[in-house]
């Protein structure tokens, strides 16, 4: 009796798996895609701390790339995935968001990070597993090259211009354009991407026959600058240089102008954040001029489209991360189709030979020091608004 009533309740269990196991087959076949219909996209992003505004439009442009591209057909018929993880704008987070997407997650590239340094937190994690890097907006040459070595990473690519052009690009216009003679730098010593922008700044502003009169520094957390600031106005320069992010770039510009500083500004892409405004008000940002890498009121066709897809899918006008994001899911797609297989070895060296993508930020292809050689734009704040100023050719 016990040793028929073990067998019924063994072959009723055994049925019931069964059951639940061809319907769980099914559902995967029919609801989920496989994992050979889909290329993994490891995304390695600041969506929360002191750059989120930059890491969260860096996202919409790749993800609105992304989504057109799959609407397309994808890539040889297989569609783009994207496997996010937020590194908080910390070093330390972005390092492990990348030991994670490529250990765990086991993704053949990773797009991000958004910032040079968070950039540079994890590239020798990737390079040391052979996984490509693509970022969009990390400027400083350190990323792409050892400075130590002089050898390009074999593995780090990236499609934005870098610091010693748009260093350079803005000291030119001050001398050239603005024409003023003593600048003070104002830079966060914490930040390679700050530091280097300031040094190439610097060498292109004494070349211009400018002086440097003051180059000071603060720190990422730093709230209070009115201390700098009065040393700085006691020099009388004409021209401020502030290559940092706007965190910190609204609170010095406002307490500038609240004790009177009525002179010049200079920045850098790391401004171009709607939060500035908030934090420094339109009012302040009178006679400040930035280096970026697109304006979406330049008269291009292209721009002009990208502008007004954006504004459907996400309610606003896209800042020059978004449309770096979005040239970046065209140059890794162009990469893709010309890979021989997805695999890490063989999408990196696909990028390397990228060629004459076009994009909204400009016509993109990769160089042997895996950088995007395109030009750049300064813009004046008109009344809380970026306003297309000049094009400044690489």
């Amino acid at each position: 009796m016990k040793r028929k009533g073990f067998t019924t309740l063994l072959l009723v269990s055994l049925l019931a798996f069964l059951l639940v196991f061809t319907s769980a087959c099914g559902t995967k076949s029919t609801g989920e895609k496989k994992s050979e219909d889909v290329i993994k996209i490891g995304v390695n992003l600041e969506l929360s701390g002191n750059v989120a505004s930059f890491g969260q439009s860096a996202l919409n442009g790749f993800t609105l790339a992304l989504d057109e591209i799959n609407a397309a057909g994808g890539i040889n018929g297989k569609k783009l995935e994207i496997i996010k993880y937020d590194n908080k704008s910390d070093n330390t987070e972005a390092a492990s968001v990348a030991t994670r997407l490529i250990t765990q997650d086991k993704v053949p590239i990773i797009f991000g990070a958004v910032t040079s340094g968070n950039t540079m937190a994890f590239i020798n994690i990737a390079e040391a597993n052979k996984v490509p890097v693509l970022t969009a907006t990390a400027t400083n040459p350190d990323v792409t090259v050892d400075p130590k070595t002089g050898k390009v990473r074999e593995y780090v690519f990236r499609t934005c211009f870098i610091d010693p052009f748009q260093g350079t690009a803005m000291a030119k216009f001050a001398t050239e354009e603005l024409k003023v003679k003593r600048a003070a730098i104002l830079k966060d010593n914490t930040s390679p991407y700050s530091v280097g922008l300031a040094k190439f700044f610097t060498e292109g502003f004494k070349a211009g026959g400018g002086e440097v009169v003051a180059d000071e520094n603060f720190t990422v957390n730093d709230q209070d600058f009115r201390s700098i600031l009065t040393k700085i106005k006691n020099l009388n320069p004409d021209f401020i240089y502030v290559p940092a992010y706007y965190e910190q770039v609204g609170q010095i510009v406002k307490q500038a102008r609240e004790m009177g500083i009525n002179v010049a500004f200079g920045g850098s892409d790391g401004w171009d954040s709607p939060k500035l405004i908030e934090i420094a008000g339109k009012d302040a940002l009178k006679n400040c001029y930035i280096t970026n890498h697109y304006s979406p009121d330049r008269d291009d066709p292209k721009v002009k489209e990208f502008v007004k897809k954006y504004k459907e899918k996400y309610g606003n006008v896209p800042d020059a991360l978004a449309a770096l994001g979005y040239d970046t899911g065209y140059v890794l797609a162009a990469a893709l189709k010309n890979a021989k297989e997805i695999t890490p070895e063989a999408i990196k060296d696909a990028l390397k030979n990228v060629k004459d993508v076009e994009g909204v930020t400009g016509k993109i292809s990769i160089d042997e020091q895996h950088n995007a050689k395109k030009g750049l734009v300064i813009l004046e704040f008109v009344d809380g608004k970026q306003t297309y100023k000049k094009f400044i050719e690489p």
